[in-house]
C-alpha cells in the first residue's frame, strides 16, 4: 500500500510538473505574441510625424476638423485619444502646413503637448464635446510665485481665467490669458476665440510653436526650442517627446 501510494504521487508529481510547464510556455507564448504585435516606439526628437493629415478645404465655413473624422477615428481606437480631440490636431496641423509649411509641424507634437497639459482635455473628468469645447473648464492653479510656479498678477481683470487676482493656466493646451490674447484664434467656425475649445487651442499651440520660436520644427534643435517656448523644461520636452512617439505608432502613452 504505501509503495502504491508512492507511485501514484510520483505520478501526480510529474502530471503538476508538466501542466506547470506547458501554462509556462503558453504564457510566454502569448507574451512573444503581444510584444511582436506591439510597434516599436521611436525615441528621437523631434517626434515621428505619424500618419499623415490629409488634405482639406480649409476655408470652408463651420468646424473644419469635422473633415478629419476618417483619418482620426483608428487612430484615436489605438491611442485612446478622444476622437474630437484628434480632429482637432490634424485640422491644426494641416492648417499651419498649407498656410506655414517652413514651421513643419506635425499633429504628433500638438498632441504630445495635450496629453501632458490636460490628457487631451478630459483632466479631472472634463468633456470634449462634438464642436471642440471642453467642460467643466480646466484652470491651473493660480500663478502666485508658490509651489515652483512664477508669480504672474492678473492680467485680464479674470475675464478669460476667472481669477481678478493671478492669472492661471487655461483650457486643453493651458494658456495663460497673455499668452492667449496675442496668438488665440477661432477654429471651429463660430466667431470667436476660445482657450476652452480644442480646436481653437490646437490651432492657437500650433500658431505659438511656429511663431515664437521662428524656427524649423523638422530639426531637433528647433522642435526642442519651440516646445521649450512652450514650456522652459528638459523634463517637459523629454515627456511631450514620450507621449508624442508613440502616438505616432498608434500606441496609448
Amino acid at each position: 500500500m504505501l509503495a502504491g501510494r508512492g507511485v501514484r504521487r510520483y505520478r501526480a508529481l510529474i502530471v503538476v510538473a508538466i501542466a506547470a510547464v506547458v501554462g509556462s510556455m503558453t504564457l510566454t507564448s502569448c507574451l512573444d505574441i503581444g510584444s511582436l504585435n506591439r510597434p516599436d516606439i521611436p525615441e528621437g526628437i523631434p517626434p515621428a510625424p505619424g500618419a499623415q493629415q490629409p488634405y482639406i478645404d480649409i476655408d470652408q465655413p463651420g468646424r473644419t476638423a469635422d473633415a478629419m473624422a476618417g483619418w482620426a477615428r483608428p487612430i484615436a481606437e489605438g491611442t485612446g485619444i478622444p476622437l474630437i480631440s484628434l480632429e482637432a490636431y490634424g485640422n491644426a496641423a494641416e492648417i499651419q502646413r498649407q498656410q506655414h509649411p517652413e514651421c513643419g509641424l506635425a499633429w504628433t507634437t500638438l498632441a504630445g503637448i495635450a496629453g501632458v497639459e490636460s490628457k487631451h482635455g478630459t483632466y479631472r473628468g472634463a468633456h470634449v464635446a462634438a464642436n471642440g469645447d471642453v467642460s467643466p473648464p480646466i484652470r491651473g492653479v493660480p500663478l502666485d510665485g508658490t509651489r515652483g510656479n512664477m508669480e504672474i498678477p492678473d492680467t485680464d481683470h479674470g475675464r478669460l481665467d476667472g481669477d481678478p487676482t493671478h492669472d492661471r493656466a487655461m483650457g486643453p493646451f493651458q494658456f495663460i490669458p497673455q499668452t492667449w490674447e496675442r496668438y488665440g484664434v477661432d477654429a471651429n467656425g463660430d466667431g470667436k476665440a476660445d482657450p476652452d475649445n480644442i480646436d481653437d487651442a490646437a490651432l492657437s499651440a500650433a500658431r505659438y510653436l511656429c511663431v515664437s520660436s521662428g524656427g524649423d520644427l523638422t530639426t531637433a534643435a528647433g522642435w526642442e526650442k519651440a516646445v521649450k517656448v512652450y514650456n522652459n523644461s528638459m523634463a517637459y520636452v523629454i515627456d511631450v517627446r514620450n507621449h508624442a512617439n508613440a502616438y505616432s505608432v498608434n500606441v496609448r502613452y
